[in-house]
């Protein structure tokens, strides 16, 4: 037998044939979470800073102020506070209002958000308040401060036509309804008059005792 001699041609060993790395399918169901996760994470975070800055401005008093006196961005400071609902932030003087020629009707304490229906027009300080009770049926539900109205008795004598007194009387303040639900639920209204409405106001203090005043909105 003869060994016969492998001569080295210089080159390296023969080259193994390549092999593609197979992706680990497992891994993908992971990525996939991860991304899902930082993806609620972002949302919850924007979120939460959008919601973090859901205030509405007011005006709130610097000092005690008294009643009567013009405000003035010199007495008030900015308040930044979150509401319920709209309804609660529209009961207050909003930071970006006109201040020119509004008056406080009452007293208003050093640290107090200044409430709309305490600040009216320099006109609607010099009219004389006529407290009203108004039961919930006879005057719109939604009345509110600064609304217009005409102010109706009706006789609790059926047979007696019902009478206008007043028109275009300023609604300067109204409570929230007081009494049991029904009819018997009632609305305290201050209204202001001029004074040109004064002369019938004894005789319409005297119907009101006998019958029941009615509201009715009207345009400005």
């Amino acid at each position: 037998m003869v060994d016969t001699a492998v001569r080295s041609t210089g080159f390296g060993a023969p080259s193994v044939p390549a092999q593609r790395n197979r992706r680990a399918r497992w891994k993908d169901g992971r990525l996939v979470l991860g991304v899902l996760l930082v993806a609620i994470t972002a949302l919850a975070g924007a979120k939460l800073l959008s919601s973090a800055d859901d205030t509405t401005t007011i005006w709130a008093a610097k000092e005690d102020i008294p009643a009567g006196t013009k405000l003035t961005s010199d007495d008030l400071t900015t308040a930044r506070v979150r509401f319920t609902n709209s309804e609660d932030a529209g009961r207050y003087v909003a930071a970006d209002a006109d201040l020119k020629g509004l008056v406080v009707t009452r007293a208003v304490d050093a640290g107090e958000f200044v409430p709309r229906d305490a600040a009216v027009s320099e006109s609607d300080s010099d009219r004389t308040e006529l407290p009203l009770s108004v039961a919930s049926g006879r005057l719109p539900s939604d009345t509110a401060a600064g609304d217009d109205v005409d102010i109706w008795v009706v006789p609790k004598d059926g047979d007696q036509p019902a009478k206008l007194w007043w028109t275009k009387v300023r609604v300067l303040q109204i409570d929230a309804v007081k009494g049991v639900a029904g009819g018997s639920a009632r609305r305290q209204v201050l209204v202001g008059l001029d004074r040109s409405d004064l002369q019938r106001l004894p005789a319409a203090l005297s119907a009101m005792g006998t019958g029941e005043p009615v509201l009715v909105r009207v345009g400005s």
